[in-house]
């Protein structure tokens, strides 16, 4: 399933010979490097939930208008 989520920005950057950071941290993981892997890791959840938070903020402001 990850794999599927990631799969057009890989294929967009392949050509340039560069990988994407989930694969950075699935290299780095396999290599048994979990220090390494665990900065960029974070830094994928925290992307992702900003996006999470913006649209939460954004219900909570269309909730008290109807109110």
């Amino acid at each position: 399933m990850d794999t599927m989520k990631e799969l057009p920005a890989t294929l967009i950057v392949r050509p340039f010979d560069l990988d994407t950071l989930a694969v950075r941290v699935a290299n780095l993981a396999s290599d048994e490097r979990l220090a390494e892997a665990s900065t960029a890791a974070l830094l994928i959840v925290v992307v992702g939930l900003l996006p999470v938070v913006a649209l939460v903020r954004t219900m909570k402001q269309g909730v008290g208008q109807r109110g």
